[in-house]
């Protein structure tokens, strides 16, 4: 119908990432004021702030049960954030990054270089590193399964990884320029 349900205000900057909870009953968004927001769908509220980053936030994601989300910032670090408190339980520091999905606690992150980075989200520790490309990863994101890690690069070809093993199980290329998105 294209009616709009709820219009969603609180931030002091623009909203620069977004992400649904898998029950579709929280919004999460994450700003350029630096903090991320929780909404309740149902009710059009504000459920909790989530502050700690001391510079935008510019990647987000719920795990797969929705009780933990991720937020990625320009402040070189990584937050783990529990839903029903808003608190950080975990913060890890990674340089410059961009989050596809969350799963099963993992968080692959590219950090303007040729590889991208897997992560114990909860724990913060580095789980491997997944390489390959001849220039800069651009995206990475998690099939729906967690079991594979797809890399998009301006090197104009993508790449799969089995997520268990981190081997590259795929090797796309055929465009002829950058590849700047992946899903």
């Amino acid at each position: 119908t294209g009616k709009c349900y709820h219009t969603f205000r609180g931030h002091s900057a623009e909203i620069v990432c977004l992400s649904f909870n898998p029950q579709s009953t929280l919004l999460a968004t994450g700003s350029m004021d630096t903090t991320a927001k929780l909404w309740d769908l149902e009710k059009g509220e504000e459920v909790a702030t989530l502050n700690g980053h001391s510079a935008e936030i510019i990647a987000l994601s719920f795990n797969t049960t929705g009780d933990r989300i991720i937020t990625g910032s320009f402040d070189h670090t990584v937050a783990v954030w529990d839903v029903c408190t808003g608190r950080a339980s975990t913060s890890c520091f990674i340089n410059q990054l961009d989050i596809s999905k969350v799963n099963e606690c993992k968080a692959a992150m590219q950090c303007a270089c040729l590889c991208v980075q897997l992560w114990d989200a909860v724990t913060g520790t580095h789980i491997a590193t997944l390489a390959g490309h001849s220039k800069e990863v651009l995206d990475v994101c998690f099939d729906y399964t967690g079991q594979r890690i797809a890399t998009a690069s301006a090197d104009g070809s993508a790449r799969v990884y089995n997520a268990g093993t981190k081997q590259c199980i795929a090797k796309l290329e055929g465009h002829e320029d950058e590849i700047s998105k992946v899903s």
